[in-house]
C-alpha cells in the first residue's frame, strides 16, 4: 500500500474525513494541506528531500478567501506537479458530476482516479486507493456509465461551435453568417440544419434548447 499522501482539500471537516479514512488504510505518513500552492510546496520539499509522495489526493474547486494564491484550482495544482513529478499517482475527490468534464481529468490531465463526494465517498475512496495502488484506473461504477452515455456519441469541434453558438442566444437561421466569418466549413444553412438534426436525434432530444442543456449539463460547453 501507498506510504506517503498528501491530501488538498479546502473543507476542513472534508479534509478530517479523508485523513480518517487513510487512517483506516493505516498509511503510515499523511500530510495534508488547504490550499493548492501549499500542496505544490510540500510536493516540492519532498522532492528536495528525496522523499517524494506517493499519492496525491485533490479537490477540483477551491473557494477563494483573504490569502492570496498563485493556483487557483485544482486542474492548475494537477498540471504543476504533472510537470515536476510526473510519476505521482492523482486521485480527483470533488462534488463535480458533469461526465465531460470527468472524462477531460482523466484524458487531457492523466488522473488515476476519480471519486465523486457523495454517500458511500469514504468506501468508495478506499476502493479507489486500492485500484489506484496497482496501477489500475479507478472510476465508480454509476461515473462509468454516466461516461459510456457521454462516448457513445463523439463530439466534433465542428459540433461544439455549432452548440456553443446556440448557447450564445444565436438563432440557427444566423449561424452560417458566424461560421463564415471565422472560415469554418461548411458554413451553408442546410448543412448547419443537418448537423444539428442528427445531433438531436443521436442524443434523443427535442429541440435545439434541449441540445444545449444536455451539453452543458456533461460539461463539453
Amino acid at each position: 500500500m501507498f506510504k506517503k499522501i498528501l491530501i488538498a482539500e479546502d473543507h476542513e471537516s472534508i479534509n478530517l474525513s479523508v485523513q480518517k479514512t487513510l487512517e483506516d488504510l493505516n498509511i503510515p505518513n499523511v500530510d495534508y494541506v488547504y490550499y493548492c500552492d501549499d500542496a505544490l510546496a510540500k510536493i516540492q520539499k519532498s522532492i528536495r528531500e528525496n522523499e517524494p509522495y506517493d499519492l496525491l489526493i485533490t479537490d477540483l474547486y477551491y473557494e477563494e478567501d483573504h490569502r492570496k494564491q498563485e493556483i487557483k484550482d485544482g486542474r492548475e495544482l494537477i498540471q504543476k506537479i504533472k510537470e515536476i513529478q510526473p510519476s505521482l499517482k492523482i486521485i480527483v475527490f470533488s462534488a463535480e458530476h458533469k461526465s465531460g468534464v470527468i472524462d477531460s481529468l482523466f484524458k487531457e490531465y492523466e488522473i488515476n482516479g476519480y471519486v465523486r463526494k457523495a454517500r458511500n465517498d469514504s468506501k468508495e475512496l478506499k476502493k479507489s486507493i486500492a485500484s489506484v495502488y496497482i496501477n489500475e484506473n479507478y472510476l465508480s461504477l454509476d461515473m462509468k456509465q454516466e461516461m459510456r452515455k457521454l462516448n457513445s456519441y463523439e463530439f466534433s469541434a465542428y459540433d461544439i461551435t455549432l452548440v456553443s453558438l446556440l448557447s450564445k442566444g444565436i438563432l440557427q437561421k444566423n449561424i452560417p453568417v458566424h461560421l463564415q466569418e471565422k472560415d469554418i466549413k461548411p458554413y451553408s444553412l442546410s448543412s448547419v440544419e443537418k448537423k444539428l438534426n442528427g445531433l438531436k436525434e443521436d442524443l434523443e432530444v427535442t429541440s435545439n434548447e434541449q441540445l444545449v442543456a444536455f451539453c452543458k449539463d456533461i460539461g463539453i460547453i
